[in-house]
């Protein structure tokens, strides 16, 4: 009877797997403007983090993530975006990529969906349960961030528009001059 219990429970878990990535979920489309220019479109993975990409897409609608900047891009990594609070131009981006929107921090919600190329991912502190706004997208794949990084969707057009980002030459990726940034972020349902 206790086996049949485990069985039970275990049954009862969700467990997302890699096919549950194909269904239709709120479309996230990026104008980015600088030397990137074009449009991104990322597949939000609502099946897989309901909590972020609900997040997600009521910063987008509000027009949060509207012309914040490409903060962190390490070549062959990721480029990370998404710094509602000091990531925009003219902002103080000194403090780029260390802020947040007014909304609450997010638990985790891990996945075995694997960091490959065009995954987009939330960014956090230390604290595996502190994402809010930021994001980045992968350039190649980072099995190390997988189960550690929170996966949100993937980009499902425009990833040589992400390939054009311009990369950080400062320490930690960090732009030097004028980054690339998202002009125009709005959601397709």
């Amino acid at each position: 009877m206790r086996k049949l219990a485990i069985v039970f429970a275990l049954a009862a878990t969700p467990l997302v797997a890699q096919d549950a990535v194909d269904g239709p979920g709120p479309n996230l489309v990026i104008e980015v403007a600088g030397e990137a220019g074009g449009t991104v479109v990322i597949d939000l993975l609502d099946e897989v983090a309901p909590g972020h990409v609900a997040q997600m897409t009521a910063l987008a609608e509000e027009g949060a993530y509207d012309g914040v900047v490409f903060h962190r891009v390490i070549e062959g990594f990721m480029a990370q975006t998404g710094d509602v609070e000091f990531g925009k131009i003219g902002g103080d981006m000194r403090r780029a990529g260390t802020g947040a929107s007014q909304r609450d921090d997010l638990p985790a919600e891990f996945s075995d969906v694997p960091y490959d190329r065009g995954i987009v991912g939330m960014a956090r502190s230390q604290n595996p349960d502190s994402a809010n706004s930021q994001f980045f997208i992968m350039f190649d794949q980072g099995y190390f961030l997988n189960g550690q990084y929170t996966v949100v969707g993937r980009v499902i057009e425009g990833m040589d528009v992400v390939d054009a980002i311009k990369l950080g030459k400062g320490p930690n990726g960090a732009v030097i001059g004028e980054p690339d940034r998202m002009d125009r972020v709005t959601v397709q349902r």
